[in-house]
């Protein structure tokens, strides 16, 4: 019996926690270069230019004023790093297109300068009136200003767990976001010739795993694992500016503010990628929708399903039905849709029997510019039986999601209740209430093609 509590322990271990046993540290690192971002490498590929250009930084810093967020207490510890300014001049010198000229320190610097005038003045006799003086300072062609202007906590927060029998485990994450601000202004007349907006997510992730059980009398088995994961802010930070400086320099490009020193179908595929880039960021919103409009404004549908009845008998069955439809959008947001319905109707051993309806609803869909939205509808209808008797009116709503799987294919899931003017739907007048149905159903919608402008 031992040797079993052995056992489960090791498998335990083995297949709950060898995901936090193999991402532990496990012992003392030595120092090492600092790790690149995927800009960093984005940004050193870039084409050489003719000319650089002597760029001026005297601050870059974080506007924000936001200290970390903690759970219990406050601390006194920055959201952002406050050394953004040496970042921005690494990016700089590692895009190869500017010479970055010290701005942030100047007093330092020529408080050095003067030391070294006095000093040769004071103790160099019988100077060499022929020997160079120190070298003019460099001035800026541009200047290079801007900041980090908003750190935003916990934009997505989630997880998931589940424990069964005193073993469980569970998953959480939170999405930050910080967002920066770059523009390019010119000393000669101080005209900003460029601006841009960079904005980068920071990810948090944590992973727990427990088991919690008595094995035998009195003997409590208790194991608990798990790590997390945090994306260190200062990687955010250092991308989204290595980010802006690329996005500076391709500006500058495109607007023939420099130009660069390769051959002209390398610059025309380098420009034509960031457009594409730019007219993407164009349509996508937070959370990395993608907001377009997808729709046409003639559309077909087709679906299909199962019907519930809901009348005077017991015992309803599913039963299936099929919907042929045609939509005409008069805003993205809203279409009306006119459908034939052949549906059937059963309760068990007592009622099974067909109908065709032809339905008119207006439709409201929420989110027109997203992939997948709900969509809501009401409207009307006739319906009658295979002989045309029985004959109803009725009204029906009901609501449900839509995938936008291309442009012109949708997949919808949906859920309708039909309110019908009869009692008679199911042969029978019985009660105070009509004859109601339901019907659950999946369908496709083909979107005609736009008419190109």
């Amino acid at each position: 019996m031992r040797l079993h509590h052995y056992l489960l322990i090791v498998f335990v271990f083995l297949f709950t926690g060898c995901g936090a046993y193999y991402n532990q540290p496990t012992g003392v690192q030595k120092a090492v270069l600092g790790e690149g971002t995927p800009a960093t490498s984005l940004l050193k590929d870039l084409p050489k230019p003719k000319e650089q250009v002597v760029v001026g930084v005297y601050k870059f810093r974080d506007q924000t004023g936001q200290y970390k967020p903690q759970e219990n207490g406050s601390s006194f510890s920055t959201a952002v790093t406050q050394g953004a300014t040496s970042i921005l001049i690494k990016a700089l010198e590692d895009s190869k297109w500017f010479i970055p000229i010290e701005r942030e320190n100047i007093g330092n610097l020529l408080q050095e300068r003067n030391l070294i005038r006095s000093t040769r003045q004071e103790y160099i006799k019988n100077a060499n009136p022929n020997e160079p003086q120190l070298s003019p300072l460099l001035y800026a062609g541009v200047l290079l200003e801007g900041g980090i202007v908003s750190y935003d906590s916990n934009i997505i927060t989630g997880g998931f767990g589940a424990r069964y029998f005193g073993a469980g485990a569970s998953v959480k994450y939170r999405q930050d976001r910080v967002t920066i601000y770059l523009r390019m202004i010119s000393t000669s007349n101080g005209k900003i010739l460029k601006s841009v907006y960079i904005s980068k997510t920071i990810l948090s992730q944590a992973i727990d795993e427990s088991l919690f059980r008595y094995v035998n009398f009195k003997r409590l088995l208790e194991v608990e694992t798990g790590y997390t994961t945090n994306e260190p802010v200062h990687m955010a930070v250092t991308e989204a500016i290595e980010k802006a400086v690329e996005s500076l320099v391709l500006e500058g490009i495109k607007d023939n503010v420099w130009e660069a020193d390769a051959p002209k179908w390398q610059v025309d595929n380098l420009l034509k990628a960031y457009a594409e880039e730019n007219k993407t960021a164009d349509v996508t919103g937070l959370y990395d929708r993608v907001l377009e409009n997808r729709r046409s404004k003639f559309a077909i549908e087709l679906s299909g399903g199962t019907t519930l009845m809901d009348g005077d008998y017991k015992d309803p069955q599913l039963r299936p039905f099929g919907r042929g439809a045609l939509k005409f959008f008069i805003s993205p947001s809203f279409n009306v849709s006119a459908s034939t319905n052949v549906v059937n109707l059963a309760n068990k051993n007592l009622l099974d029997v067909g109908y065709i309806t032809y339905d008119l609803n207006m439709e409201w869909v929420i989110l027109p510019k997203d992939r997948l939205t709900p969509y809501l509808y009401l409207g009307g209808g006739y319906g009658m039986n295979s002989k045309f008797e029985n004959t109803h009116s009725k009204i029906q709503y009901g609501g449900g999601l839509e995938y936008m799987a291309s442009d012109r294919i949708g997949i919808k899931l949906f859920a309708e209740q039909n309110i019908n003017f009869s009692d008679n739907i199911d042969y029978i007048v019985a009660g105070t209430r009509d004859d109601y149905y339901y019907k659950f159903g999946l369908g496709l919608t083909y979107y005609f093609a736009k008419k190109k402008k």
